[in-house]
């Protein structure tokens, strides 16, 4: 049997231990590379068999076509998200696979502690007492209990997410182009319009993918029709919130906080040690001045659990390749969920799907 060869981009250390750990069932040659793939570095995956990228990776047409040049035979992906990757490009020349679903309890989770960080001011009372400042002033929060959360996007993640939220004793609205209505009436969620989401929520928690369609779905004129003092949470996709309009939310206090683990402007930022440079992002450092903005560097999907399943879910999906059996996670590459799709290969995961 051929001995498969791996190139990782932007790679780090844990990156290196899960999937070390994992191809002991395997037994796959492993290559990692700090660097992100991009045009430039695509050369580096010269003599490699796949590529596996994140996140943040610049999967244009110009990486594409680089791959495809260098005999490339599977671009897999080790996370949920694709819009990093130009999928038309992809078609008929380099199948792409992902992690569909490799932890929503992560993310899930990691939302509302963002929430209780920023409704209760915990990073900020951490800050305060090892002053030795033990006031409490400005730290007024509100009861989670009571109140309306709307819930964008309810796909795993979505879902989990509500789950969680039974025992708070909150009312559940919902938006999403495919509803899971037996779902609805198991966690006692209301579907309704996205205008009426935004009208009715006290918070609004993002959990969709990023399309051609929901970009900027939190612009000016969302925040509008959002009640006073809502509070924002995106664990998704950065390019889902305007940030400048976010800003300008903030600044007439129309938004009452906001928890961001995404940002649009991050592939440049995220997941590196920037401590030693001035920040010239002129919108991310002013989010910095909110006293009540909680900004946090894309790691709600980092647990022991979702590290272990992306590793795992990852090497299959290469081991099915391998084998010639259907890739069962690859990605529909005949839309981008701009448009319907013309015809998904079969058992593959449409990109107008569900997350």
């Amino acid at each position: 049997m051929k001995q498969v060869r791996i190139a990782f981009f932007d790679t780090k250390p844990y990156d290196r231990r899960f999937f070390d750990e994992a191809n002991k069932d395997f037994g796959f040659e492993l290559s990692y590379f700090e660097s992100r793939l991009r045009p430039a570095s695509a050369k580096l995956a010269e003599g490699f068999d796949v590529v596996c990228a994140f996140v943040n990776d610049d999967i244009c047409a110009e990486t594409i076509d680089a791959l495809v040049s260098e005999n490339v035979g599977l671009l897999a992906m080790r996370c949920a998200g694709y819009n990093n990757v130009n999928l038309f490009a992809a078609h008929n020349r380099l199948p792409v696979v992902r992690v569909p679903g490799y932890s929503p309890y992560a993310v899930a989770e990691y939302a509302l502690a963002m929430l209780q960080t920023l409704n209760r001011s915990l990073h900020r009372a951490y800050n305060r007492v090892r002053d030795n400042n033990f006031s409490i002033n400005g730290f007024l929060g509100f009861d989670l209990r009571g109140k309306t959360f709307g819930i964008v996007g309810t796909g795993k993640i979505g879902m989990v997410f509500a789950e969680i939220m039974q025992g708070f004793g909150v009312r559940l609205l919902a938006y999403d182009l495919y509803p899971n209505t037996e779902m609805a009436r198991k966690y006692h969620i209301e579907y309704v319009t996205l205008d009426e989401l935004y009208r009715q929520s006290d918070v609004i928690s993002l959990h969709c993918p990023l399309t051609p369609e929901n970009r900027y779905m939190i612009n000016a004129e969302s925040i509008a029709k959002m009640k006073p003092g809502v509070f924002i949470i995106n664990t998704s996709r950065g390019k889902l919130i305007d940030t400048a309009a976010l800003i300008e939310g903030l600044k007439s206090k129309k938004i009452g906080g906001a928890g961001l683990d995404v940002y649009e402007e991050e592939s440049d930022l995220f997941f590196e040690d920037r401590s030693d440079a001035a920040i010239d992002d002129d919108i991310l450092a002013r989010l910095f001045t909110f006293p009540n903005v909680l900004v946090t560097s894309h790691q709600a999907f980092f647990t022991r659990e979702a590290m272990t399943n992306i590793s795992q879910v990852t090497l299959e999906n290469i081991r099915a390749w391998r084998d010639g059996e259907k890739l069962v996670n690859e990605i529909c590459s005949q839309c981008d969920g701009s448009r319907s799709c013309p015809g998904k290969p079969k058992d593959a995961q449409c990109c107008r799907g569900k997350n």
